[in-house]
């Protein structure tokens, strides 16, 4: 019986900047929870008041943490959140707080900071989407009041009342969008500049059609996406699909390779993610070699098989040839007797998707062909086989099999029967090749013909390749290449929900011909049928009035497109219509688009690190090349904010008598409570006995799997401001978790306004906050405005908060609070708790908001310390510290140390016969013997230079006439024929004490070849 101790979600960090996993006890999930259910509205009471009866008296302390403030709706808060931050938001949208205004004063530093943008669905939020967006806004708030002019937008790749939910659920979160440049990708005014890329594009040659394999699944009528596809049939249904060539609008990403490879260097993305580009573009050099069929008699025929490898150096260890199941050849190739045999094995593996096939776990399964090539290093017949691992769309769709050094080549001879013969053999020289592969270089053996007269034994495999490119391109038998696993972008869709691909095609000729840039925005028909049409066409295909045109320059008649582009198709330049939304005569601005660009922090999910990145990439390059963009790469700065996981799943296991037993005993699960479940080590046990070790188990946030808490939820109970901090300070979401940071926003209110009176209400102002701030609060402020400064910029946001909620446990101890330093700190809070922030801004006197008032800067004075730690030892051991002013006395020292309730237990009763003070700080360091043999070692060095450039000059002076010289200098000269440089040398060689260099110099400097030594 399966056991689900109540869990909790906890977060899943994987890329910095936002903080690691945690892996601690976990209480219960806000919502679907098993078992009985509560409002979550009433969650809050438990935990303030009724737990205090329940469970027994609570400390002082633990009271002053729960101070509560009833609302209109009788429920008891910490603050009155519910309050402030509506009058806030209705504040920010009434004034348009964070428009950023069209006229821009360029002289001002620009700061662009963007969400990947949203698909949103009619689900709407859960707590995990705010991770990014409460990060991004931190960061918008922060340079905002640094001086910076900020963009900070949002739009949706969707249309309609989903991204209208999602706009209510994200102003309820108080970010600080400027919502009057929201864009939709699905509007008219949008996808008109969308199709116009297409014919840029279509111009440049970067867009064509080609037939290109697709799954169709006969039974639904439609095409349907890799990921669609399960075991060869549709994950709808189950019903059969197969792979089927049909015509497709492609686009030339592949012409780009080179310059999206090379430019990956120059930003500031995560390592990973510029790792995951540069594997998926995955630029390899080799060659292009060609293998002539043979006829039935044996005979070289027309036919050349051309095979890319990037291990040319193998040549003589291929065995056999494996052509891809839909290779253009394959029907010429096959031998009668096969025919049948290798037909049906096509059509298996047509019902296969790209990723299936090539999975490497998978095993490895091919046809004879009953042909045979010859290979034209050594003239050998060796088979060719058909097998799903190669693809047809990756390089020549043929590979040249050697089994000796490719891992699954290897596994397929062996299944086979095929011969395997090493032609690499390692630096020890010894190595089985039927047992395993050998992938690496090493030494070539094997690999000699006296009939092609190529012969690369004992070469080293790297020089072997380049022999073996030389003398395939001397022979004609191939060349030297450049590969790449990118392909180029499929780029239609059979679907009527997408933008229409602006070209029509002239009855008779099928001409293609773009739709006039004047005629843009082409728009969708309206159709009351959307079901695709069973044979292949897109639903477009039946709106018949819209399909059919005429071409307006030659007057024929002519049919549409019906394809549409794919859903990803708006959301690879919507950053550049952000920074001028309403133009309708360009996409953007050049002026615009000159300060803004690049965007430059741009935060989302790792999942889009490949796919939407690179595209996006592409389609900037191209815009950079047409003359729209003014640089390279659309984005500077690129961080992923890692998921969340929603609940976690805690399985214990019993025996066959109903006794719980350790995780790797299976025999029955039992039901078990959370309450007596706790964490030993990397484990989670029991708690009365910890042997019996639990499994916990945790899936990413998601509706499917019934573990998303809803933040509409977190805010009616806790509030935006909670919230907001929570996700940065995050650790496993539970309420425990989301209490703290709610009490810390309790305790910063209550610092500031004071308690409430009996009634649960606030006063309308703040605490008496009269007086000047001492040294001492100065200089607590100034390292809470260091540090959290520092730690925001860094994005390493969930130290910032730490960082404050020191300087609030501090502010409790101060006997008064000036409002300079208060002031100052509800300016540092505001990026990460914006609502509470501006009520303690106008509670303290200010009649506007405070979006734009400047960031505390931090003076280096007040972070001097004026205070150093002595180490008190008593009897010759080390007892305790004082804290003293650094210019103490040797009696004031003494006086603090017996005075310390901690140090003079260890006096009573006992009479000091000698004491010793050594203010170490304060004494000025002495010369010390390292100090002087430093300073001697350099001096020698010194004198040793300036006596070899004397000697140099002096050389240089008679390098014409050896008489003048000394006879030493003359001999000198003599022996070096008259070379005055290379005298300097040995002249330097005698005078320094640096063997060292001047051996390095003479191995790096290659002296011996120059000067004939």
């Amino acid at each position: 019986m399966l056991t689900q101790i109540q869990p909790a979600p906890r977060i899943h960090s994987a890329i910095p900047p936002f903080p690691a996993s945690y892996s601690l006890p976990r209480r219960q999930p806000l919502l679907h929870r098993r078992g009985p259910r509560f409002s979550f509205s009433r969650l809050r009471i438990i935990n303030c008041s009724k737990l205090a009866n329940e469970s027994g008296n609570p400390s002082s302390s633990e009271m002053s943490e729960h101070h509560s403030v009833s609302g209109d709706d009788g429920v008891r808060r910490a603050y009155p959140f519910h309050e402030i931050e509506p009058k806030w938001q209705h504040y920010w949208e009434e004034k348009k707080t964070f428009r950023t205004p069209d006229e821009i004063d360029t002289s001002k530093p620009k700061f662009y900071v963007l969400d990947m943008f949203p698909y949103p669905s009619g689900v709407g939020l859960h707590v995990g989407h705010p991770l990014g967006y409460t990060a991004t806004d931190i960061l918008a708030r922060l340079k905002r009041m640094q001086g910076f002019n900020v963009l900070h937008p949002m739009g949706w790749d969707a249309f309609g009342l989903p991204a209208e939910q999602y706009a209510i659920e994200l102003k309820l979160l108080g970010f600080s969008y400027d919502w009057d440049r929201e864009i939709s990708t699905t509007e008219p005014d949008y996808y008109k500049w969308t199709q116009w890329i297409f014919l840029q594009l279509l111009k440049r040659g970067l867009a064509y059609q080609a037939e290109v394999p697709v799954n169709w699944c006969p039974a639904l009528g439609t095409v349907l996406a890799n990921e669609e596809v399960v075991d060869g049939v549709s994950e709808r249904g189950g019903h059969p699909v197969v792979r089927k060539p049909m015509r497709q609008w492609m686009l030339k990403i592949t012409a780009y390779a080179d310059r999206l490879l090379e430019d990956l260097d120059g930003l500031d993305w995560p390592e990973s993610v510029k790792e995951m580009q540069r594997n998926w573009i995955g630029r390899s050099e080799g060659a292009e070699l060609q293998f002539s069929a043979m006829d039935s008699d044996g005979l070289e025929s027309d036919i050349k098989i051309t095979v890319y490898t990037t291990r040319p150096d193998t040549i003589f260890g291929a065995t056999y040839l494996v052509l891809a199941p839909e290779h253009v050849l394959l029907p010429a190739i096959i031998a009668d007797s096969q025919r049948e045999v290798v037909e049906e094995y096509t059509e298996l593996a047509s019902r296969k998707s790209d990723l299936e096939r090539t999975e490497l776990q998978k095993e490895k399964t091919g046809v004879f062909s009953g042909s045979y090539a010859r290979n034209p290093a050594n003239g050998l017949a060796i088979p060719i086989w058909v097998a799903d691992y190669v693809l047809g769309s990756y390089g020549t769709g043929a590979i040249m099999a050697v089994p000796a050094h490719d891992t699954r080549d290897h596994e397929f001879s062996l299944k086979y029967n095929i011969p395997v013969c090493g032609v690499v053999t390692p630096e020890n020289g010894s190595f089985n090749y039927r047992e395993k592969a050998y992938t690496g270089d090493g030494t070539m053996i094997n690999s000699s013909s006296p009939t092609s007269g190529l012969d690369i034994n004992g070469l080293p495999s790297k020089d072997a390749a380049s022999k073996v490119i030389e003398w395939v391109e001397k022979t004609g038998c191939g060349m030297k290449k450049v590969n790449y696993k990118l392909r180029d972008w499929l780029f239609a869709r059979q679907r009527y929900w997408g933008e229409p691909i602006p070209v029509i095609f002239l009855d008779g000729t099928g001409e293609c011909v773009p739709v006039s840039e004047a005629e843009l925005p082409l728009t969708l028909p309206e159709l009351d049928d959307f079901t695709p049409t069973g044979t292949g066409e897109p639903p477009l295909a039946k709106a018949l009035s819209w399909v059919q045109t005429v071409d307006p320059i030659s007057g024929k008649s002519a049919q549409r497109e019906t394809n549409t582009m794919p859903q990803w198709a708006g959301s690879c330049w919507y950053y550049l219509r952000f920074m001028d939304p309403r133009n309708p005569n360009a996409l953007v601005d050049k002026e615009k688009e000159k300060y803004w660009s690049p965007v430059d922090v741009y935060v989302g999910g790792a999942e889009h690190a490949v796919l939407h990145l690179l595209y996006a990439r592409f389609w900037h390059k191209v815009l950079y090349d047409v003359g729209v963009v003014s640089t390279k790469e659309p984005f500077q700065c690129v961080i992923n904010q890692g998921i969340i996981l929603g609940e976690v799943q805690y399985i214990a296991f019993r025996d066959s008598d109903g006794n719980l037993v350790s995780a790797d005993s299976v025999d029955e699960m039992g039901d078990i409570s959370q309450e007596i479940v706790t964490k030993s080590g990397d484990y989670f046990v029991l708690k009365d006995n910890p042997d019996i070790r639990l499994i916990g188990r945790a899936h990413k946030m998601s509706k499917s799997r019934g573990n998303v808490v809803n933040p509409d939820d977190v805010v009616s109970q806790y509030g935006a401001d909670s919230l907001r901090l929570y996700e940065m300070f995050m650790g496993p979401f539970s309420t425990s978790g989301i209490d703290g940071v709610h009490r810390f926003l309790a305790r910063v209110w209550r610092l500031v306004v004071g308690s409430p009176s009996l009634d649960g209400k606030y006063n309308v102002g703040t605490v008496d906050l009269d007086g000047e701030p001492s040294l001492e609060q100065l200089r607590c402020l100034h390292r809470c405005i260091s540090k959290v400064t520092e730690e925001v910029e860094g994005t390493r946001f969930n130290t910032g908060i730490s960082a404050m909620m020191e300087f609030i446990n501090a502010a409790y101890k101060w006997d008064k609070l000036p409002r300079p330093v208060i002031e100052q700190f509800a300016l540092l809070l505001s990026p990460y708790a914006p609502h509470m922030s501006e009520e303690l801004w106008s509670r303290l006197g200010h009649s506007t908001s405070l979006a734009y008032e400047p960031y505390p800067t931090v003076n280096p004075e007040y972070l001097k310390e004026s205070t150093v730690v002595l180490p008190v030892q008593i009897n010759g051991k080390t007892r305790g510290t004082v804290q003293v002013k650094k210019q103490c006395t040797e009696e004031d020292a003494f006086g603090l140390a017996s005075s310390d309730p901690k140090l003079s237990k260890f006096l009573d009763g006992k009479t000091i016969k000698k004491r010793i003070f050594v203010p170490a700080m304060t004494k000025k360091p002495g010369l010390s013997m390292r100090h002087v043999l430093c300073f001697g070692w350099k001096l020698v060095i010194l004198v040793s230079v300036v006596l070899c450039v004397f000697a140099y000059l002096r050389i240089q002076q008679y390098s014409q006439s050896t008489a003048a010289l000394p006879r030493k200098s003359r001999s000198l000269a003599y022996d070096f024929s008259g070379n005055p440089k290379m005298a300097f040398l040995f002249l330097v060689r005698r005078n320094l004490p640096l063997d060292f260099l001047w051996e390095s110099f003479f191995e790096v400097g290659a002296i011996f070849n120059s000067f004939g030594i």
